[in-house]
């Protein structure tokens, strides 16, 4: 256990910072698994929609600091060719 205040106090940041860490990390697996689930599904419309929400949700993320700017640039990349792909074969 911690023995000074300024330990006790970091244990408590450290606690505060990893739930929070813990809810952006399932909603960004969540916001990807919603279009690729779509995409899975060969449901056009409903992997646009999930897209578009996915977009601003990861670019919004970046601006809260949360997501570095090259990842969310490749995920939603990722997530676009996935879309394309299943337009082509369609």
């Amino acid at each position: 256990m911690a023995n000074h205040k300024s330990a006790e106090k970091r244990i408590r940041q450290t606690e505060k910072r990893t739930e929070r860490n813990r809810y952006y990390r399932t909603r960004i697996k969540n916001i990807v698994k919603s279009v690729r689930e779509a995409v899975a599904n060969k449901d056009l419309q409903k992997a646009n929609e999930a897209f578009k929400i996915a977009n601003k949700e990861l670019h919004r993320f970046v601006s809260k600091g949360i997501l570095k700017k090259n990842t969310a640039a490749r995920k939603v990349s990722r997530l676009n060719s996935a879309i394309k792909k299943m337009n082509d074969v369609a």
